[in-house]
Order: structure tokens, then C-alpha cells, then sequence
């Protein structure tokens, strides 16, 4: 039927255009039968356990690979060597089932020398019980790591089936079979002419006219049953269908088929209640090369269809994908900055140690939880839709620090201000958004206020790494009164009565597109198969001039999803959060003068994101990208948590953290609801032994002590078994003589992570960990022990300071490089040696302060405009406390000055994990905020008012305090926390003579406390104490 009737539209249309024929695909090639399994070897990470054997297989034999994770996180794999060269297209093809829990499967195609791997990964997949075959194709496979500048894969050495621990972990099987190669045509081959064809027309309105490329024609039929049959010339892949209808003359229910004969037609969508002008249709991954169209039902007398086009793999190649290509053809402000080619901030909304956290965008928008729905404002006035494209956005907290954060809209004719904050406990929370409508013009006016419920994250879906941004579906969005209910959970609770509301599916138009419209959907409840379902609760408001009205909604977080009770008064529950807040800010005591308070607000600001990122126990970097505990940013946290009189969150975090170690002293680099992750990470050891330290320095409690000394020991003794691994007086064994006695090759440092370094920031947290080993011995009194550890200590100190010297001979440099092999220049990891590291006094005084005077040089060039630059970690914040500890007090707070300009946005007191210099421009940006970064700003900034001294055992106070700020009032110090006990001074300028009070309240350290001045360093050694000092 189908042939016959592209045949009578060829003759209707005339003459069709002749279309080069493309390459053909070749015949698969099979690659391994797995009639034997003899060719393939199997290892594993620490402690997961991997087999293989010979299984029953979809025709024959098959490989069968058995895995157990023993709860911890990691990876099994089977590996055979497979040299292959690669054409310019083509897939992979192999069979598999299994019984398992939901794990990453991930197949990897490394080079001859290993270091260069591509890979196919398919995230918490769950296998199939009978047989299923995975084709992996050229676009599947990308790139994944290794040093290569060249990354198109050509030739490849071997073939690894890898299961990584998912979601799922625990044991199971996964049996392969049937490993196929095969070629297929060249990408951008020339495609044949789309050809059309249907069951009836009009006079003059052929099938063809739905293909001719012009708006103006259209395929015209009666109402009715129709069917429209697209010929794509070949089987080819595509990515969806867009269809342009004459307004008013659509079908609203049709169905979508494909087929490769014409014969056999497979169902592939149906749309339902569609509204008509342009739908756009998703259909990922299709290959075809017939696409039907069953057209059901008209909202007219006829049908007419001006345009069908077929759309490149792109068009829907993710969700998101879809998503851009909906907004591209939508009006600016109906879609998220994310799907409009901004790139858009959002803060973080949360409790302190909570297990779940909302975003507030920037523009006003609520994420109701991690990779959750979105609630948006938008505002009627007069028939005219106002988004955020429309109104000016600015962003403020709270108290100017305060983790309760508004986005407000500045409008002619309309102001808005939305505060959203979190409450409740570890058990149960909730977000509160308030949204304050004011009318700002000299007349009466009425208003709509359009809560709208999206299926899209304000974590935008530039953010692709752990937690991917962008959509999140909703599948049933229903309204009962105040009360929105998604996938069958009441998820937002409206504190005051709508006066409507709708929901809406995709085919019948998104949300923003009812709003803009004279009348909205009757429908409470929708389902929607596509997973965009919308909705929106609508207040009238009517207001006088000047008037506010205010409407808010309650999203629980975790716990129960109870409704607020009857009297819950939302402007109530904020005082009584910030107030709570306040308290836990305000341990520390910081009084400076008015040009400082933006550091100490920020600081503050801080300290909060450092509490809210967390996961009960689990300190960590971020929500979202970063959601797992990193030992390396847990240790730098914990130091500022503990300055800041947050010590208990620290103990938590070590009492969590440390039973994670492996059972050979390893120490997972991270770990996660997986478990311990088994990547080799040499810094590790050295920052799990300082955290157990600085929390007996901060706290004296000697029986947690004992309890992290097995861990202490594990700890030394891997790292002893690191470091003899490069202690080998062979010439062979030994690559390079910088090398020795280092710590292994690894990817700790983020720079690394192409291929494994000799890190010297992994070197100078081994010593850290090393010389606090020696000291917690002392304190329980193992002396064995502590000479012991201080052999390897002297030992290692000696060889990594042979390594530098050596490093610096070969390269040629004047400066401390990041890794030995390189000889590359990175001075925020060379902080690092100085803080926490304390070797400042033992460095080479002229390396150090070359590399200091570089990073100054080249920071200037970048500020002032002289340097090309894209992106920068503001992890550089480290650098301001190196700056202190080098006496270069001007020179920090200039860097201060730019980094505080460069928050995003500056009103919420926040960095990213990378920062732009075009910041509107799309990028991936790590966590905002980002905790690890707000820990790097707090020791900094403290370290102005106060840091340890290694060198002479003495607590240094006020070096990073500008002059001017002495003047009038001066500063002041409360109850800083420090390993002696709480700080506290007062410090000012009278008459050219400095005033220095220090209080009681702590142990004078052995080299005593040294008031460090621009000119000249005072020492004092006994408490309280009041200096005058001139000059």
C-alpha cells in the first residue's frame, strides 16, 4: 500500500531529483564467538572480587563474568587484546544478560601504551534476563581519558567489558555473546530527496507539498482517518520529525510508525491533544526508512500539514537536546537562561546537615530537590506575559550573609522579591518560597501571578557530570486546591488559595504557552508520556499603588510530605531560621571596619555553604556534580569548620570517614553511597592522619584519639609501601632520579587526571600526614611508634627535597614545580606546601619566592586585561593565605579585591568551581557554591587575623590586616578557635601608636604570639597582655 502510494505522489509531484547513493554498510564481522574464554583475563579495585567462565549463550558458548563488590565502591574487569583499526564510521555490536543490580556497564578501547582509553558507558544499567543486543556505534564512543592531543579513535590494542559500582552494587553476573564489528557509510553522505505520499488529498494538495521545503503550500485532506507516508530514500538514522500546520487545521490525535520494508511498521509515538502550529517530535535513536503518519482526529473540517522535515540524530540526541531545540523556536523568557544560550547562577537552599537541598535560581525559580521539578514565577498584567527576559534580576541574602536567599525582578510595572529558605532537621525539612508582589507605578493594577510547575531542574543542563541538569521529567501533574501533586506525590503546597489552576501535556502546549494565551486548560490532572508535563497555580491579584501582596508555597525536602499546618505564617518561619542561623555563624567573633565587611559577611556566607553541602555526616564539595566525600576536601573543610567553633561537624565527618579505609591502610580519595572509591589518590593518607590530628589540637578529646589510631597506623604503613615502591637504587627500575622516594604517579590533582603525575602536592600531604603521625604517637604515649614515624618522616623530607632540586636541574626552572615529570608551573598547589604543609621555613627561600612572585606577575596581567583567559578555578583563593604567611599583606587583599568581584552572583557571596570571563557564556561550572572553594576562603581570610607558625612554634595575629583599617575603631577578634584555645584581641591606630589587647582564654604556644606589622614583628608570652607599639 504504502509503495503505491509513494508512486502516484512521485507522478503528482513530477519528476523527483536524483540523489547520490550513499555507502552502503558492510556485512558484520564477528569479533569473538566466545566459544572460549580463553583469551580474556579479569582484575578488579581493592577488594571487589571478579570471575569468568564459560556459559550457556544465545547460540553456543558465552562469556560470563561473576563480580562482587564486598561494599565498597569500585570496578571489575575483563579484558582481551584486540588490535583494531577504525574506518571513518562504524559500531560495535554484542549480546548480553544477566542478573545484577543496577551498575555502570562500560566498554572500554585503550591504546598500545594503555594511557589512552575510549569508552561506551551505560550509567546503572540493569540487565536484561534473557538475551539483548547493545549496538555501539561511532557517536556512542567518546573519548575518555589519557594524554593524547589526538582524540578521533583510529586504532586501538584491546577490548574491556568494565562494571563500575552504580547505584546498585552488591553481586552479580552479566554473560556476553556475539562481539560484532561492522562498517557503515560515511557520515554526511549524500541523503536521497525525501519523497511523500497519502491515502487522499485535495485538489492541488498533494502529499509532496508536505516536503517541498515552502511554508506556503501544505497537503490538504478531509478530517478523518488519514495516514501521510514519508520514503527516506534508505534506512537511515534520525532524531525526530518537526511538523508545521496551517493554523487551526492540525490534527490533534495521531499516531508516528517506522519501518525498513514498508511492510512491518513498529509504533513510535502518539500524540494526543495536540495544539497545533508547530509540533515538534521526539524520537531518539530512530532508524528507518519509512516514518507513517496515522492521522486520527481534526479539530476542523480538514487537515493541512504545511511542512514535514526529518530531523538530524542532534535534534534529540538527549532530553536535553530536545528541550534547547523547543526553546530555540519559543520566545526569550519562556524557557530557562539554561535552554536559552545563557549560561544562568543559582545558590544553594538547605538545612544544616541535611540530606536533601533545593536551588533558587537566580531569575526567581525553585528546584524542589536534588535533580528535582522547578517552580518559576511568571506575572500577567494586561494580557502580557513578563519573564525573567522582561524585568531586571538582582540577588541579595538576607542580613547581607545570611543563607536565605531572594532573587527579585525590578519591572515598570511590577517589582518582585522571592526569599526562599529551609527548615526542619536531618529527619524532616522544607523549602519556603514567599513571593512579594508589589505595584510600583501611580495607579491601580491587575495583576496575575503564575507560579508555574516545570519539568526542568534550575541546575541547567550545561551541568553534565554525576547529577546531569536540565530536564526532570514529570510524567502526572494534578492539582487539588492548593496542593500540586507530581508522579503521584503531593510535592508543592500553595500557603494561600489559587484561584486556578491547570495542568497541561507537552502535545497541548507547555505551560508558558497557556500563560500567553486569552484562556487556559480546564484540566487538573494530566499524564504525559514524554515526561513534560506542566502545570501552573494562578493568583489574582488586584493592587492598589505602592500595594504588596504576598502568596508563598511549602516543597517538602526529606522526611514526610505533611502539609503545613493551618496558622504556618511563612514570614515567621524565616525570622525564626535566620535567627537560628545567626547563632551558628556567629561563633567567631569578627569586628572590621565598613570597606572589610563584604570578607567577613562572605566568610560567614561561607561557613554556611560549607554546613548546607553536606549530607548528615558526609562533608562534600557540592549537591549536585560533587555530591560524594572527598578526604581531600574534608580535611580542608574540617580546618575551617573547626576555626570557625564548628568542631563537632569535623568529628562527625572523621568518625564517618575513617571506617571506609581499605584493609591494607588505603585511604578511599572519596567515598560515596557506593562506598569506598578504589582510585589511587597519594594525598589520601596524609589527609585523613591531619584531620585525626587537627581535631586533638582543636579538642583535646583523647579518647576519639585512640579510637583513629588503627587508622593512623594503616595510613603510615601504605604510605611507607608507596614510597619504598620508588625507592629502588636500580637505574632501570628507577625512570627518572626525580622520582625517588616520592609518592607514586597519581590523579589527586585535577591537572593530572590525562595521565598519573609525581604530584608534589601529593608529596607535601604525605610529610603533613607523616610529621602529624609522629605527634599523635606522642600524645598516646607510643613510643615505638613515634620514632618510628619520625624515621619515615626524615626520610621522606630528605628525598622530596632531593626531588625538587632535581626536578628544577632538569627542567631549567627557578621555581617549585606541580609535578616532577613536568616541571610545570602551579602555584595554587604549591600552597599547599605552606598550608597546611607548615614547611615554609625549610622550603628553598628563593624557589618559594619565585614561585610567588610569578603567580603575582601573571595574576596582574590576567586582572588588568594583558593576558588571554578563559577560566579559573578560584581555588587560587589558597594563594591569599600564602600571601599572608610571605608578607605580602597589599598583595593579598588586591587579589581579595578580584575574587570577591568575581562571585556569581555577588549578592549571594559564592564561587563556583570554575569561573569565566565571559560569564553568560554556556560552560560547566562544577557546584554553586562550591564547599572545598569556601573552605580555601575561610582559612584564607582567617589567616589574616590569625595562623599557625611551624617554624618557631608561634600563633601570628593581624598580618593579613590592611592599615588603613586600624584607623578610628580598629578591628576585633572574639573567640577565634584556635589549637590553643579561643583568640581574642582588639588591635587599632592612636595617635601613630598601635593599641594591642589580647584577652585570656588561651595557652601561649611556645613560640608565643607575634603581632606581625608591615614594618616589624612584637612577640608576646604572657596572657592577657596590652601593647603600645609606635610606628
Amino acid at each position: 500500500m504504502a509503495c503505491a502510494l509513494l508512486a502516484a505522489a512521485d507522478a503528482a509531484a513530477g519528476a523527483a531529483a536524483t540523489a547520490a547513493v550513499p555507502v552502503q554498510a558492510s556485512a558484520p564481522r564477528t569479533i569473538d564467538d566466545f566459544e572460549s574464554v580463553a583469551g580474556w583475563t579479569t582484575f578488579a579495585s581493592d577488594q571487589v572480587k571478579i570471575g569468568i567462565r564459560q556459559g550457556e549463550g544465545s547460540a553456543g558458548k558465552s562469556l560470563c563474568m561473576d563480580y562482587d563488590f564486598n561494599g565498597v565502591s569500585g570496578y571489575a574487569v575483563a579484558r582481551r587484546k584486540l588490535p583494531m583499526d577504525y574506518p571513518a564510521n562504524y559500531e560495535y555490536s554484542i549480546r548480553l544478560r544477566g542478573a545484577a543490580p543496577a551498575n555502570n556497564l562500560e566498554f572500554k578501547l585503550p591504546d598500545a601504551s594503555g594511557e589512552n582509553v575510549w569508552w561506551v558507558t551505560r550509567p546503572n544499567y540493569l540487565p536484561s534476563s534473557e538475551w539483548t543486543q547493545l549496538k555501539l556505534k561511532k557517536r556512542h564512543i567518546s573519548f575518555a581519558w589519557g594524554p593524547t592531543t589526538d582524540k578521533t579513535l583510529r586504532h586501538t590494542d584491546a577490548f574491556e567489558i568494565t562494571v563500575s559500582a552504580g547505584k546498585g552494587g552488591g553481586k552479580g553476573f552479566l554473560c556476553f555473546d556475539d562481539l560484532q564489528f561492522r562498517e557503515l557509510p560515511a557520515e554526511g553522505a549524500t541523503l536521497p530527496t525525501l519523497k511523500a505520499g497519502a491515502t487522499s488529498a485535495a485538489v492541488n494538495a498533494g502529499a509532496a507539498l508536505a516536503v517541498d521545503g515552502d511554508a506556503d503550500t501544505a497537503w490538504q485532506a478531509r478530517a478523518g482517518t488519514q495516514q501521510l507516508t514519508l520514503d527516506l530514500g534508505v534506512s537511515r538514522e534520525f532524531g525526530g520529525l518537526v511538523l508545521r500546520w496551517r493554523k487551526g487545521e492540525q490534527a490533534s490525535d495521531y499516531r508516528i510508525a517506522v519501518s525498513d520494508d514498508a511492510k512491518q511498521w513498529r509504533d513510535v509515538r502518539r500524540v494526543q491533544a495536540g495544539n497545533g502550529d508547530i509540533d515538534l517530535i521526539a524520537l531518539p535513536e530512530s532508524e528507518a526508512r519509512y516514518v507513517r503518519l496515522s492521522l486520527d482526529k481534526a479539530v476542523s473540517a480538514k487537515y493541512a500539514l504545511q511542512e514535514i522535515s526529518v530531523e538530524p540524530l542532534e535534534f534529540a540526541a538527549t532530553p536535553n537536546d530536545f528541550l534547547r531545540a523547543v526553546a530555540l523556536r519559543s520566545p526569550r523568557g519562556h524557557f530557562p537562561r539554561g535552554f536559552s544560550g545563557d549560561q544562568s547562577y543559582w545558590t544553594l537552599v538547605g538545612t544544616d546537615g541535611g540530606s536533601e537541598s533545593g536551588l533558587l535560581g537566580e531569575d526567581g525559580a525553585i528546584e524542589s530537590a536534588k535533580g528535582g521539578f522547578s517552580v518559576e514565577p511568571f506575572i500577567i498584567n494586561d494580557g502580557h506575559l513578563i519573564s525573567w527576559a522582561d524585568v531586571r534580576s538582582t540577588q541579595s541574602l538576607a542580613d547581607g550573609y545570611l543563607p536565605v536567599p531572594s532573587a527579585s525582578w525590578e519591572h515598570p510595572i511590577a517589582q518582585l522579591k522571592v526569599p526562599a529558605f529551609a527548615q526542619g532537621d536531618k529527619a524532616s525539612s522544607q523549602l519556603i518560597a514567599r513571593y512579594n508582589l508589589r505595584n510600583p507605578t501611580r495607579a491601580p493594577l491587575d495583576y496575575v501571578l503564575a507560579l508555574a510547575i516545570r519539568p526542568m531542574q534550575v541546575n541547567p543542563p550545561t551541568q553534565f557530570l554525576n547529577t546531569i541538569g536540565g530536564m526532570s521529567p514529570i510524567h502526572a501533574l494534578g492539582f487539588d486546591g492548593p496542593v500540586a501533586t507530581v508522579d503521584g506525590k503531593p510535592r508543592v503546597f500553595a500557603l494561600q488559595v489559587p484561584t486556578r489552576v491547570f495542568a497541561t501535556t507537552f502535545d497541548a502546549g507547555m505551560v508558558e504557552e497557556h500563560l500567553q494565551g486569552e484562556t487556559v486548560p480546564q484540566a487538573g490532572f494530566v499524564r504525559d508520556d514524554t515526561g513534560l508535563a506542566s502545570g501552573a497555580m494562578l493568583f489574582h491579584l488586584h493592587l492598589d499603588a505602592g500595594e504588596s501582596r504576598e502568596v508563598g508555597v511549602w516543597l517538602p525536602l526529606s522526611g514526610d510530605t505533611r502539609a503545613p499546618l493551618p496558622d504556618f505564617d511563612a514570614a515567621v518561619a524565616q525570622a525564626a531560621v535566620e535567627e537560628q542561623w545567626r547563632e551558628k555563624l556567629g561563633q567567631v567573633g569578627l569586628k572590621v571596619p565598613a570597606q572589610g565587611q563584604v570578607l567577613v559577611d562572605t566568610l560567614r556566607t561561607a561557613l554556611a555553604q560549607m554546613l548546607i553541602s553536606r549530607s548528615g555526616p558526609r562533608l562534600q564539595p557540592g549537591t549536585r556534580s560533587y555530591a560524594r566525600a572527598w578526604i581531600r576536601d574534608g580535611a580542608m573543610i574540617s580546618e575551617g569548620l573547626l576555626r570557625m567553633g564548628r568542631g563537632d561537624v569535623a568529628e562527625d565527618f572523621l568518625r564517618w570517614y575513617a571506617p571506609f579505609q581499605f584493609s591494607n591502610g588505603k585511604v578511599p580519595c572519596c567515598v560515596d553511597d557506593r562506598g569506598s572509591d578504589p582510585v589511587p589518590e597519594n594525598d589520601s593518607q596524609g589527609e585523613l592522619v591531619y584531620t585525626v590530628a587537627e581535631l586533638y589540637r582543636y579538642g583535646g578529646d583523647k579518647a576519639l584519639l585512640a579510637a583513629m589510631w588503627p587508622h593512623v597506623q594503616g595510613a603510615v604503613r601504605y604510605m611507607d609501601e608507596l614510597r619504598a615502591s620508588e625507592r629502588k637504587s636500580d637505574p632501570l627500575a628507577l625512570r627518572n632520579p626525580a622520582f625517588y622516594g616520592l609518592m607514586p604517579a597519581s590523579i589527586s590533582h585535577e591537572g593530572y587526571s590525562a595521565k598519573p603525575m609525581h604530584s608534589y602536592w601529593d608529596d607535601f600531604w604525605a610529610l603533613r600526614g607523616y610529621k602529624d603521625a609522629v605527634e599523635i604517637a606522642q600524645w598516646l604515649g607510643h613510643d615505638a611508634e613515634a620514632i618510628a614515624f619520625a624515621t619515615s618522616r626524615d626520610e621522606f623530607r630528605t628525598d622530596l627535597y632531593q626531588s625538587i632540586a632535581t626536578a628544577t636541574r632538569q627542567h631549567g626552572i627557578d621555581f617549585i614545580p606541580g609535578a616532577a615529570e613536568l616541571g610545570d608551573f602551579d602555584a595554587t598547589s604549591t600552597t599547599i606546601a605552606l598550608a597546611p604543609g607548615g614547611e615554609q621555613g625549610r622550603l628553598p627561600d628563593t624557589l618559594l619566592r619565585n614561585t610567588f612572585e610569578r603567580y603575582w606577575k601573571e595574576f596582574v596581567e590576567r586582572r588588568d586585561g594583558k593576558r588571554e583567559w578563559q577560566y579559573y578555578t578560584p581555588y587560587e583563593l589558597r594563594t591569599v593565605g600564602a600571601f599572608v604567611r610571605l608578607g605580602w599583606r597589599d598583595r593579598a587583599h588586591e587579589l581579595l579585591d578580584f575574587f570577591i568581584q568575581d562571585r556569581q552572583p555577588q549578592g549571594w557571596n559564592q564561587w563556583a568551581e570554575v569561573e569565566a570571563r565571559e560569564p553568560r557564556k554556556p560552560f560547566f561550572l562544577g557546584d554553586l557554591p562550591h564547599a572545598w572553594v569556601a573552605s580555601d576562603y575561610v582559612r584564607s581570610v582567617l589567616d589574616m587575623f590569625a595562623y599557625e607558625r611551624e617554624s618557631d612554634q608561634s600563633l601570628v595575629i593581624a598580618a593579613g590586616i590592611p592599615d588603613p583599617w586600624l584607623d578610628g575603631e580598629g578591628i576585633a577578634v572574639s573567640k577565634l578557635r584556635t589549637p590553643h584555645g579561643l583568640l581574642s584581641y582588639t588591635l587599632r591606630r592612636e595617635k601613630g601608636v598601635l593599641l594591642l589587647r589580647i584577652d585570656a582564654g588561651l595557652v601561649v604556644p611556645e613560640g608565643g604570639i607575634v603581632l606581625r606589622t608591615a614594618k616589624k614583628e612584637s612577640r608576646v608570652r604572657k596572657l592577657p597582655a596590652t601593647l603600645r607599639i609606635k610606628g
